[in-house]
Formats: C-alpha cells, structure tokens, sequence
C-alpha cells in the first residue's frame, strides 16, 4: 500500500497508525516530527506531476483544504482519491475511521478511542462565552457557518458571533468585529500564524486568547488533546 496524504492532520493520523504506507506529504505537514517521505508541495498548489510519479495506490484529500482543479488532474492521471469531508467532530471521527481503513489499518488505533472519549464530556468556561474567529488578515476574514473550528469551540461553550453568516469564512472589516464586542478574540497560530505581536493589538480593550491552531482546526490524534490544550488557553484570556 503506498499512500500521499494532501493534508495535514490525515497526515499525522495515518503516519502514527500505519507508518509503512505514507509515500508522500505535503510541505506543510509537520507531524509527526522528522516525517520522512517525499514533499508534494502545498495543500493550495500541489505538485500533480510529482505526485503521480510516486504511483501511490490512494490519494488523501479534503473538500476544503484542497482544490478541485488538483484531484481532476490526479483523477485524470488514474489515481484514486479519497475525498473527507469535516464540518463538525462527530463527522471527524467517522472520516478519520474511513481514510484509516481506506490505508489498510487494523481495528481501531488506541488514540482514536482516546480522542472520543476525550470529547465525550469537553472542559469549558463555566458560563458560555462569545467570540470573534479571525483566521486571516489583511483582509479580516473570520470564521462563518458550519465550520469543523467552529462546532469544536462550541463543545467548548464559545459561541463565535457569525456562527450565521451566509458565508463559511466571511471578510468582516476590522471596524465591525471590534463593534461586536465579543467576550473574547480567539486567535489561532494557523493558516495566519497569529501571535501576541501580532493580532491583539487590533482588538483594545477585549480580551484575546492566542490558541493552537492545530488543536482548534486538525482532525486526527491531536484531538485526543485538543479539548484540553484549548480549554487551558481560552480559561488563560478570561482571566
């Protein structure tokens, strides 16, 4: 079985549960640690051709992390492609149970079992709270409707304020997220790396919390931790 994984956190699980199939790997996945297969290029701009010269037998994809034009070209050079698709952490662990048994892994790994009971009962403020998700500036984009990040925060008792917006990740002016007076700004270190220099300083007088954004956005073993490692910042900025 020979596998590319075009993202990240798919990277990690299968790297972790069945190391022998990863063949291929975005730049970007750097989990776990000193992963040593062949780099395909980015999530936005991989390299098809590289790619279907390592003849692997599955492709790992995500509707939203990767391009549709990149899986035509891997599809018309006649690989497979599995495609996830994750909206919310139950979905999560149904995807992630697919792709492993799609790469030949045994029964359940043990950390999938860790990460669902770690969210069986997550930790959270003792009351909810409201937010505002930036991911990106420069413009302003933040988190919308039906996002894997915002169903994991609300486990969490974060409400984040566009949670309706028509868009999945709508471009709000500067002006109006700071108008919204949110209980906190959560601002996580991915896709814009986020950090205390750079991002609380566009929202004085709220209170910000600088968050992983590998626990906030990834589905694989991090989730196991996730609820943790996010409760502790998101305790940290309201205090």
């Amino acid at each position: 079985m020979r596998v590319v994984s075009l993202v990240p956190s798919l990277t990690e699980a299968v790297a972790v549960t069945r190391p022998g199939v990863l063949v291929g790997a975005t730049d970007w996945c750097d989990h776990p640690a000193g992963l040593a297969v062949t780099r395909v290029g980015g999530t936005k701009n991989p390299r098809t051709g590289r790619i279907a010269a390592l003849a692997p037998d599955l492709v790992l994809a995500n509707e939203e992390e990767n391009r549709a034009a990149d899986l035509d070209a891997l599809r018309a050079a006649g690989l497979e492609v599995l495609v996830t698709e994750v909206r919310g952490v139950p979905q999560a662990f149904r995807e992630l149970e697919r792709v492993l048994a799609a790469c030949g892994a045994p029964p359940r790994p043990r950390w999938l079992d860790e990460a669902e009971a770690a969210w069986a009962a997550p930790p959270g403020p003792a009351l909810r709270v409201t937010a505002v998700v930036p991911v990106w500036r420069r413009p302003w984009t933040v988190l919308g409707r039906d996002t894997f990040a915002g169903d994991v925060l609300a486990r969490l008792g974060v409400d984040h304020l566009h949670a309706g917006h028509p868009d999945r990740y709508p471009r709000v002016p500067l002006d109006e997220l700071r108008a919204a007076a949110p209980d906190l700004v959560v601002l996580p270190d991915e896709p814009y790396r986020f950090t205390a220099g750079d991002g609380p300083e566009a929202f004085p007088g709220l209170s910000c919390a600088l968050v992983s954004g590998r626990h906030l956005t990834w589905y694989g073993p991090s989730l196991a931790e996730a609820p943790r490692v996010l409760a502790g910042a998101l305790r940290a900025a309201r205090r």
